[in-house]
């Protein structure tokens, strides 16, 4: 059996990596460059999204109807921006979180490269799929607002389980690997996403949070592959 890695360890491990100034200089920039175009966007279109809404939508809710309109434009703008923000970092981030992560965690950890850009392209899209379904199938729960804060809190940690491990393995698991540790590890994924999520509501944070994301999505996928082969080298025939 393989031993755990805590999540309070991932997440500790996580830190100095994301405060290095080589991911500040590869990544934040355009980072810093989405969270503004975002700001701008929510900015702009608040007032006709929540007068839409209010009107629209929330209608049947009578005095109630702006209040819905102003929290449902409000996580639909932080959601999009964090589906936003773990695209890119999905595509352009992840290459460079990896080799930052292996240098310094796993320097002897092999690379069988298993995963494809083809791959990474299509598990992003499908993760984000799954999320805008997942995210009007919660929009009912407005009617309790503390229910639909939490619904959203779990379906941006199926974002991060969906999407973040497979750029974190593809470089170093061949396919088998790939595919196995995504599933023998779904549960403690989903754990540092829920324990990274609360970040997710907070604006402009949110595109730092789903850096640092991949940064520890990255630690937990590699770790888990290193103890994934230490316990197969202990098993195969001498």
């Amino acid at each position: 059996m393989r031993s755990s890695t805590t999540i309070r360890s991932v997440v500790s491990r996580a830190l100095p990596i994301f405060f290095s100034g080589r991911l500040m200089a590869v990544v934040f920039v355009p980072l810093i460059g989405a969270a503004i175009a975002w700001v701008a966007i929510a900015a702009l279109s608040w007032q006709p999204l929540v007068h839409w809404l209010a009107t629209s939508v929330f209608d049947w809710s009578g005095k109630g109807a702006e209040f819905l309109g102003i929290l449902t434009a409000a996580m639909a703008l932080l959601l999009a921006a964090v589906a936003t923000a773990l695209v890119a970092i999905s595509i352009l981030a992840m290459p460079v979180i990896v080799n930052l992560v292996a240098a310094r965690e796993f320097p002897s950890l092999e690379r069988r490269k298993g995963g494809t850009f083809s791959g990474s392209v299509i598990n992003a899209l499908s993760a984000t799929a799954m999320f805008v379904a997942l995210w009007l199938l919660a929009l009912p729960l407005l009617v309790f607002p503390p229910a639909y804060v939490v619904a959203n809190l779990l379906i941006n940690a199926n974002l991060n389980r969906r999407m973040l491990p497979y750029d974190a393995l593809a470089e170093h698991a061949d396919r088998d690997e790939l595919d196995r540790v995504r599933r023998e590890s779904r549960k403690r994924l989903f754990l540092l996403g829920l324990t990274l999520a609360p970040l997710s509501l907070v604006p402009v944070v949110n595109f730092f949070a789903s850096l640092f994301a991949g940064v520890a999505f990255t630690i937990l996928c590699l770790d888990e592959l290193a103890k994934l082969r230490a316990v197969n080298r202990q098993q195969a025939p001498q």
